[in-house]
């Protein structure tokens, strides 16, 4: 029978280990085989006690202690037909590098858009709104794959639609496989747009072949999966296009309930001079109105400018609407979700209970359960190091990336989201930004605006004109994804001959040293009859009453052991002194 213990949502690992009735070495034990280094007063997270309970097999449940300042909880509310409105559809564009997903979304715009400003979209735009036969069809940019992903956990019911962008005269590659991969872990539909079909070069009946050997077979091969022929440089194929994305929202009848308060998620955020933090937000419900408090997370604001993606200005925005916002006291991160505040009063208290509540960072905490489990995961899966290599030449950019596959190991591997010839764009800045990835430059120059949008993004460069230079940076990397290897050193080991003192949280015990030498401060390990009965902290070794700081083998002496359960150490047990220590691996 699973026992469920009340804690609060930190804990000191001596703590922890009172209420698991376990020796604290033991819990301390388990943390540091997983690469967390602490000791008995530092804090750990709910998140991070409950994984190392499961991870030495107690069958204990732990949950939070209620408290009187409960964070506002803001939950998306389900609607049935009978209380929804009809909504535009959401498309996400996904495709392979090069295959002119970014020019068939400009194709999209320039045929669908009044553009009522110069300049139209601005650059760094993710989401734009577009009319077709008096309708309207919203378009995520997702230059990365795991912006898609990470926007459909977020998002529960918010990408409707994936059109995966395949060229006609490239075929289907490895990222076409992925974009499909996803669109398929998030279940939605999904239609094939074959583009670069002006090139003579291409072949529609090559892709649906390639496709075919993935299980994906065109409705004219007596399959189900949509598959269409375009042209973003000559806009052939565009309209049909986008009349299949809305006959396919017809069929799903997408529906939002606009009666609610307004909330949605966060697809794009960045400071802009002059108007502060700016953030780019997709409304799921209800109707979102200028002068709204909103809060995101740990950032609440009044909505100081409501606009367009085109930077149009607008009073509300409706379901499905993406928005940019300001008047925001922070900049929110992707996915983040928002919601209405009544007042500033009640929008400062819920991004501040956010803060101290479980959900919120704690500077209190060692670890949080997110990062325990991703050591722990390193045991259990290979770890892949993201890279996106701009080059001068072919020539350079196959030997780098040739250079850089020779380099995985059982446990990491090298994975190549972009690659390409020329100057690194703002493409490449979204993609690596989304995916996490390192950007290469073998050869090129950096432009100066690359590099100041990439220091604003937090997105690393490096530039190199030696390839083995370049390949002992990635290799530097790759041997940070290793999980540290945990190391004992045996020291001394001694032959308790007589108790001194015990109390609930010290033992003073005397012996002599039986082998090596005794040093403080150290780990001990009790062994009675060949049985190890637990472990404790050595925090002092004393010959006579004199404190020293190590005793040799042969000689008596007596030790200061701690430990935050009472540890029942009786005469003839062995102790065993040693070292553990978390250390770092290479390639």
């Amino acid at each position: 029978m699973t026992k469920t213990i009340e804690i609060e949502k930190t804990m000191t690992v001596g703590s922890l280990a009172d209420h698991l009735t376990i020796p604290v070495s033991k819990l301390i034990g388990e943390l540091m085989k997983n690469g967390v280094m602490v000791t008995v007063n530092e804090r750990i997270d709910i998140d991070t006690a409950q994984i190392i309970i499961d991870e030495l097999g107690l069958d204990v449940q732990l949950i939070e202690k209620e408290t009187e300042n409960k964070i506002v909880q803001h939950k998306k509310n389900k609607i049935s037909d009978a209380n929804g409105t009809k909504r535009p559809p959401v498309v996400a564009v996904m495709g392979h590098v090069d295959h002119g997903k970014t020019s068939l979304l400009d194709a999209i715009r320039e045929t669908n858009v009044t553009q009522k400003e110069a300049g139209g979209i601005t650059q760094h735009i993710s989401a734009y709104q577009i009319e077709h036969n008096k309708r309207l069809i919203t378009f995520l940019d997702t230059p990365g794959h795991e912006a898609f992903a990470a926007l459909r956990e977020h998002g529960a019911a918010l990408t409707d639609l994936a059109i995966i962008v395949v060229a006609g005269d490239d075929g289907v590659k490895p990222q076409t496989l992925e974009a499909i991969r996803f669109a398929n872990n998030a279940n939605v539909k999904m239609i094939f747009a074959v583009n670069k079909m002006d090139k003579p070069e291409s072949d529609i009946n090559r892709v649906k072949q390639q496709l075919a050997e993935h299980n994906i077979l065109a409705e004219d091969w007596g399959g189900d999966a949509i598959i269409m022929p375009v042209s973003a440089k000559t806009k052939d194929g565009i309209n049909e296009l986008i009349d299949m994305v809305l006959l396919l929202a017809d069929v799903e009848e997408l529906k939002a309930d606009t009666k609610l308060s307004a909330q949605g998620l966060v697809i794009e955020s960045h400071l802009e001079t002059g108007k502060g933090s700016v953030a780019i937000c997709l409304v799921e419900q209800g109707i979102l109105h200028l002068n709204q408090y909103i809060v995101i997370g740990a950032i609440y604001g009044k909505i100081r400018t409501l606009e367009t993606t085109n930077g149009s200005a607008i009073n509300q925005a409706g379901p499905s609407t993406p928005v940019v916002i300001t008047g925001l006291k922070g900049m929110p991160a992707f996915g983040d979700e928002f919601y209405v505040a009544e007042s500033e009063k009640e929008a400062k208290r819920a991004a501040e209970e956010f803060k101290l509540s479980s959900k919120g960072k704690t500077s209190q905490s060692v670890s949080t359960g997110s990062e325990l489990l991703s050591i722990i995961n390193r045991k259990q899966t290979r770890q892949e190091l993201n890279i996106l290599i701009k080059a001068d030449v072919q020539g350079s950019l196959t030997s780098v990336i040739d250079s850089l596959k020779s380099l995985e190991h059982e446990e990491v591997a090298v994975r190549v989201v972009g690659s390409g010839i020329g100057a690194i764009n703002e493409s490449d800045l979204h993609m690596a930004q989304t995916s996490s990835a390192v950007i290469y430059a073998f050869h090129i120059d950096i432009p100066q605006n690359i590099k100041q949008l990439a220091r604003r993004d937090k997105i690393t460069i490096k530039k190199y004109d030696v390839i083995y230079e370049l390949i002992e940076d990635a290799k530097a990397r790759m041997s940070d994804l290793l999980a540290p290897k945990i190391i004992e050193t045996d020291l001394g080991r001694l032959l308790v001959k007589g108790i001194f003192k015990t109390t609930k949280n010290d033992v003073i015990c005397g012996g002599e040293v039986s082998k090596g030498k005794i040093s403080a401060p150290a780990l001990a390990r009790i062994e009675r009859d060949g049985e190890n009965i637990g472990e404790a902290e050595l925090i002092g070794v004393k010959k006579g009453s004199t404190d020293v700081k190590e005793i040799l083998e042969g000689e008596m002496c007596g030790l200061h052991l701690s430990t935050s359960n009472k540890l029942d150490i009786q005469e003839g047990d062995k102790i065993e002194i040693f070292t553990r220590e978390a250390v770092s691996r290479t390639l």
